[in-house]
């Protein structure tokens, strides 16, 4: 069995396992240090400000730096099946561990939370970054709770739900490749004046990755949500209404489920380098924004986590059931 582009169902939750215990410890080599370094080096390499040929080298730096990442975790795992197929497995399940960040998640929004319950907002704001580039100092008490609630949401996507729907689907190879697509997008997907050309292949590739990711996830707020006994029906309305609001075409989704079943509001002014940026506001203010809508965002996230797992299970041993009749 070839582990880069199949991994079994004991696998990938073994890889979930070592998440859920260890999270991201500091010691461990990362690919996501090594595919920032490669666009770092490229962009310097490339970018020269005129935009037709910034849109054709930034293209050519997404595509390679994903199959840089894809060559670089095939070759890893075929090295360990050299050895043998246990070392393989090994191999695989590590790489499968660095794509998944749930306890990170988790943790850094906890950080927050803590901080702000002792009422030390300088605190709370040295742990922001971890989850959001908004301007610390720009935050205030309610700031600091809606960047940290927005970023559960997004992140639910970006850092559990995508990365193990492609684990699912392709593999450690599939799942690093949305790894580097969405540090692509994180480090050069912006609309400013550098990066509107160099980065526009990498903003619409991380679009396309996460279309499906974005909505499952949504679905699985609902879900959530009425296991928790919130607001079902709200976090439903929420995201027709406004999902597609949000600049990106998918954090809104996930976004709206949450805000819709907190019964808060989330989006307006957000300051991004010094520069105010005001977005669209996504849900209906039913009551005012709490530091106890940290640790409900965080009960959702576990909760909504767990369904996704259970819903990717249930279709692979599905799909394999009718693979083989």
């Amino acid at each position: 069995m070839n582990f880069a582009w199949h991994l079994p169902i004991g696998l990938i939750t073994a890889a979930v396992a070592l998440d859920l215990v260890l999270g991201d410890p500091s010691w461990m080599p990362h690919p996501v240090s090594a595919i920032g370094a490669i666009i770092n080096f490229g962009e310097r390499r490339l970018w020269t400000g005129t935009p037709r040929h910034d849109l054709r080298s930034g293209a050519a730096l997404a595509i390679a730096v994903v199959l840089a990442a894809v060559a670089a975790t095939w070759i890893l795992i075929a090295a360990g099946a050299a050895v043998g197929a246990v070392c393989a497995a090994i191999f695989a399940t590590l790489i499968a561990w660095t794509t998944i960040a749930l306890r990170g998640l988790d943790a850094a929004a906890a950080a927050v939370q803590r901080a702000l319950e002792r009422g030390d907002l300088s605190a709370a704001r040295a742990a922001i970054p971890a989850l959001v580039g908004r301007d610390p100092q720009s935050l205030d008490l309610e700031g600091l709770v809606r960047a940290t609630v927005e970023s559960v949401a997004e992140n639910s996507s970006d850092g559990v739900i995508a990365p193990l729907m492609y684990l699912f689907i392709g593999g450690p190879a599939a799942a690093i490749a949305y790894k580097a697509i969405n540090t692509l997008d994180s480090m050069i997907g912006h609309t400013d004046a550098r990066y509107l050309f160099f980065g526009r292949w990498a903003a619409r590739l991380d679009d396309l990755a996460n279309l499906i990711p974005a909505r499952l996830s949504a679905g699985c707020l609902f879900a959530a949500a009425a296991i928790l006994r919130l607001r079902v029906r709200d976090a439903v309305c929420v995201c027709r209404a406004d999902a597609r609001r949000h600049p990106s075409p998918n954090a809104g989704f996930p976004e709206a489920a949450m805000a819709g079943a907190l019964g808060i509001q989330l989006g307006g002014l957000a300051v991004y380098d010094g520069q105010p940026e005001l977005r669209p506001l996504i849900g209906v203010a039913r009551r005012g924004i709490e530091i106890s809508d940290i640790s409900a965002s965080r009960r959702l996230l576990w909760v909504q986590s767990s369904i996704a797992f259970i819903i990717m299970v249930l279709a692979r041993i599905v799909s394999s059931w009718l693979w083989t009749q």
